[in-house]
């Protein structure tokens, strides 16, 4: 669908010079005379190349509207990851960079958002956390104050996190699955 240029945000997906290309940053510029333009910052979906582009705030962009599908993690294969629609039980192969970092917070049978476009994943979005078991944990060292001092730990995924004083091997917590931080003690 066509929408003004100055009405694109960050996470739109654009069709342009027949790619589509997922918007990092887009600010509004008024120069010092004449009219605003808007600076637009994108990666493209495919290669992953950057580029910067610039529109005049009247100017129409092709915005891509991308189909949500709730799906099942199944299994992984060297780079490869399989899931499994819900609704359809139809399998996609979605490769490791599309799924980004968060790829080591991945579990078998996870359910995660996957956005597709003319049936091509694009983006993959796991839940806000997970719960892992920490493996190995550093001793307390006395003297510390549990509130402000943390430890570093490895959880069972190979990931090391900050975790405060009291939490040792055994344990399991909740990480975040965006930036692998500590959230609570698992229930």
């Amino acid at each position: 669908m066509k929408v003004d240029a100055n009405t694109v945000r960050k996470g739109h997906v654009l069709e342009h010079n027949n790619k589509l290309w997922v918007v990092i940053k887009s600010d509004i510029m008024i120069p010092g005379k004449g009219n605003a333009i808007v600076q637009i910052e994108m990666k493209d979906v495919r290669t992953g190349i950057k580029t910067n582009e610039r529109f005049r705030t009247q100017e129409t962009v092709e915005r891509v509207q991308l189909m949500d599908h709730e799906m099942q993690f199944l299994f992984s294969s060297g780079d490869d990851y399989t899931f499994m629609d819900q609704e359809s039980f139809e399998q996609y192969v979605v490769p490791k960079e599309i799924i980004g970092d968060s790829v080591v917070f991945l579990q078998e049978s996870m359910i995660c958002n996957v956005q597709t476009y003319e049936g091509t994943p694009l983006s993959v979005v796991l839940p806000p956390s997970v719960v892992l078991q920490i493996v190995e944990a550093d001793p307390v060292v006395k003297g510390q104050t549990a509130s402000s001092s943390y430890k570093p730990a490895k959880m069972e995924n190979g990931v090391r996190v900050m975790v405060p004083p009291f939490i040792e091997a055994g344990t399991k917590i909740v990480v975040n699955t965006v930036d692998g931080t500590y959230i609570e003690r698992a229930k």
